[in-house]
């Protein structure tokens, strides 16, 4: 099996800590060796092995592959009318995800499939290798069956959400829901994912009916995740240290308690920055949240109704315009962080064992992630060892990374 040798790289950043108190294992004059789709040496460009593949980094930036570990990427139609609404005033509420509902129902298989595959090419494009999709735009046993049975066929990554929000046929009877949700529908969506996630939010399911739909998907084998403190502040914090979610997603209201908790809880705190944006509301101040001690990721929450970005680099932007973040810290949540909210040692990271995700940026820092907005960076991505991106520009050859012979 061949060897390819990432050389010449001006700032890598491993995530991997060093003795020094870097915690963002930042390294200059770098390379990386790939074999067999993992890693297998990091170090001095002066150092590096031999190998059967040579590609010039030409001074620029590499980074992991984005890890995002929050998404609703299937489904059909499009809220803009909505998104123009709330950009006049109207206030933002869960009740908008009914006709996405509605129109994923009248998709069929194929034109969800293809729509999906349209998304994850724009990942790969804007540097995101490993994703999280959840359904919850079925809402019925066969719709959410087949929302996660197509997230599967691009992810290992995948969320059973059939608790988005209370369908309007049950809109009195919202305890027969969670029946339906804890009873057949888990049972027809649990051989697809991995995860099992409630929307615990005044307007969507409480406390109780929340705990409900995790304590059933634990006893199916799947790991818990909670929306929660979207809207305002409530107990959904606690319910997700309590049932040791790997992560409660969202955040933006939270109280002094909430972040005692999750800073003493191995839960991470997935904030969403798109959402704000979309929906004009406050964005947390993750400058407090790692200063006590939490552990933060990134996600875009790609979804049609308050987030309809699939761009991580816009994220990290905001995050360090508006939340208090460096560019360093951003991209550890858009990348380890992310790894983090999904159990994951093998992503996030750059060092040996790990898989070979990797993005080259247009860039000398990763401080251009956030310093130049809306350029697209993104020279070439990586995933598993396999080139699966490169920028237009590059593959016309006015970039020059190799391979080359060495």
């Amino acid at each position: 099996m061949s060897t390819s040798l990432i050389t010449n790289i001006g700032e890598l950043t491993t995530n991997v800590g060093s003795p020094d108190g870097d915690r963002f294992g930042t390294l200059h004059d770098a390379a990386v060796l790939i074999d067999g789709g993992r890693i297998a040496w990091v170090g001095s460009a002066d150092a590096a092995p031999v190998a059967d593949e040579i590609i010039d980094a030409g001074g620029r930036a590499v980074i992991p592959g984005f890890v995002d570990s929050h998404s609703h990427l299937v489904f059909g139609g499009d809220r803009a009318a909505e998104f123009e609404a709330r950009m006049a005033g109207q206030k933002y509420a869960a009740g908008g995800i009914r006709s996405t509902v509605a129109a994923t129902a009248a998709a069929s298989d194929d034109e969800l499939r293809a729509r999906l595959r349209g998304f994850m090419d724009e990942l790969l494009a804007q540097g995101t290798t490993t994703v999280e999709i959840k359904s919850g735009y079925g809402l019925s046993v066969a719709d959410e069956e087949r929302l996660v049975r197509l997230a599967a066929e691009v992810t290992p990554e995948v969320t059973f959400l059939g608790a988005h929000v209370v369908p309007a046929e049950y809109a009195d009877r919202a305890d027969e829901y969670v029946d339906l949700v804890t009873g057949p529908m888990l049972d027809a969506c649990a051989p697809h994912s991995k995860w099992i996630d409630v929307f615990c939010e005044t307007g969507a399911f409480s406390v109780e009916q929340s705990r409900r739909v995790l304590e059933a998907g634990a006893a199916k084998g799947l790991i818990p995740r909670v929306h929660a403190s979207q809207l305002g502040p409530g107990d959904g914090v606690r319910l997700a240290v309590e049932r040791g979610a790997a992560s409660i997603d969202h955040g933006t209201y939270l109280t002094d308690g909430d972040i005692a908790a999750l800073a003493g809880s191995t839960t991470v705190l997935t904030l969403l920055p798109g959402v704000e944006f979309s929906t004009r509301q406050p964005y947390p101040d993750a400058r407090r949240l790692i200063d006590a001690g939490v552990t933060v990721a990134l996600a875009c929450d790609t979804n049609p109704g308050s987030s309809f970005t699939s761009s991580m680099p816009f994220c990290i932007a905001i995050a360090v315009r508006d939340m208090g973040m460096t560019p360093a810290e951003a991209v550890w949540a858009a990348t380890a962080g992310g790894a983090r909210a999904l159990r994951r040692d093998d992503v996030g990271v750059i060092a040996v064992g790990a898989r070979a995700d990797l993005v080259l940026l247009k860039a000398p820092t990763r401080i251009h992630l956030a310093y130049r907005p809306g350029v697209p960076l993104v020279d070439r991505v990586w995933k598993d060892g396999v080139a699966v991106f490169t920028a237009p520009s590059t593959a016309r050859g006015t970039e020059n990374h190799g391979p080359l012979a060495r």
